[in-house]
């Protein structure tokens, strides 16, 4: 009789532990992933949520816009007044991730803060050693809806593969950019550059022919793009977005370039080139400050 109700103790103290695991399991909510802490950032500010933004984001939040101030704060009261004035809204487009930095590509409409209805960005944020938001970075350019190549600036392949392939494709990135954009080694563009490569690019048309065409047309108006620095290279498998500042119609300019790879070489391009602005400052981070 003692062994049977030590027995039958022993299982209820058992049974009220997994009990109290359980409710204890059912009642924490499951930390988000970076990823998804960014999807509600944005779904924060078509909504003008204070609350989940001040959630998100840290307090001292770095502002690299040139145009918004630093800080949480100011942040939101930009969300709440301007952009709800405006009726601006975004729609990601793509999403990637490496390390604590989070890069999207963003459509915005009802953005006339950001100087046109229609813009496309790419946006940057960095995440702190606790998981808030504390950095962001972008660069925007009004929408072209009449494209030479047929594509706009914002559709083609979205899904990410070769995880296991990252580096490699930062590399070919960078190597891109160095060699074709500075000018070190321009006669490797062909092993680059896919001859069926899809351009998102409004001004150039598709394919390696349609860059070398470009190329060749801006050089003999001696007004190519000239890209002087490399500041971050943020890749996720078959996915690389470099951010490089250089010169372009005589002014110094951001250029986001977003690669997908394939079997070694870039099948796909997608950009955005904003012209850096000198007056008109909301803050002195800087563009490319912080990189």
């Amino acid at each position: 009789m003692k062994n049977t109700t030590i027995k039958t103790a022993a299982l209820l103290l058992v049974s009220l532990a997994f009990l109290a695991s359980c409710s204890e399991d059912e009642g924490t909510t499951p930390e988000l992933s970076q990823k998804e802490k960014a999807a509600s950032f944005l779904e924060a500010v078509n909504t003008r949520n204070a609350a989940t933004i001040a959630s998100l984001v840290t307090e001292d939040y770095i502002q690299h816009n040139p145009f918004l101030p630093t800080g949480r704060d100011a942040f939101v009261e930009v969300v709440t007044t301007t952009l709800a004035d405006n009726g601006t809204l975004v729609a990601n487009q793509r999403m990637m991730e490496e390390g604590n930095f989070v890069a999207m590509h963003n459509l915005w409409t009802g953005a006339a803060p950001f100087g046109a209805d229609t813009v496309v960005s790419f946006d940057v944020i960095r995440f702190d050693a606790n998981g808030k938001i504390a950095e962001h970075w972008d660069a925007i350019q009004p929408w072209e809806g009449n494209t030479v190549n047929g594509n706009t600036m914002i559709d083609g392949a979205t899904t990410i593969t070769d995880l296991d392939k990252t580096e490699a494709n930062k590399d070919l990135a960078r190597s891109i950019i160095e060699d074709v954009l500075m000018g070190q080694n321009p006669n490797n563009i062909t092993n680059y550059i896919a001859e069926d490569y899809i351009q998102h690019n409004p001004q150039i048309d598709n394919g390696l022919q349609g860059i070398q065409d470009a190329v060749a047309y801006l050089t003999s108006i001696n007004n190519m793009f000239q890209y002087n620095t490399i500041y971050k290279v943020i890749g996720e498998g078959n996915f690389v977005l470099t951010i490089s500042e250089g010169t372009w119609n005589n002014t110094s300019n951001a250029f986001y370039d977003l690669f997908r790879m394939e079997n070694g070489k870039a099948v796909e391009h997608w950009d955005v080139i904003q012209a850096v602005p000198t007056t008109g400052l909301a803050n002195n981070n800087g563009m490319f400050g912080g990189f």
